[in-house]
């Protein structure tokens, strides 16, 4: 990819590269990761979020036993495989 970056600014990232003894490319990366999350114009800043599973519950129950996040990851490994063996008919 080619960008065209007004001089004026590419002298004054090489200058920020110089002083603190970094690649251009570092410092250019660093300077538009900073610019991704300034709030935009509406001033919301703007983040892309990780979307994670959400594992919803037929019904609470208040007895229910509280498992431990290496328990659920177990019971997610053990549907995987499950899934894996349904899909290749074993």
């Amino acid at each position: 990819m080619t960008l065209d970056i007004p001089p004026e600014l590419v002298r004054e990232m090489k200058l920020r590269a110089a002083d603190e003894g970094r690649k251009l490319r570092d410092v250019a990366i660093e300077i538009f990761r900073r610019g991704l999350i300034q709030p935009n114009a509406t001033g919301v800043a703007v983040r892309r979020r990780v979307k994670l599973p959400l594992i919803q519950c037929r019904k609470p129950m208040a007895s229910a036993k509280k498992i431990t996040p290496d328990e659920v990851a177990d019971l997610l490994l053990k549907q995987e495989v499950e899934w894996s063996h349904e899909a290749s008919g074993r």
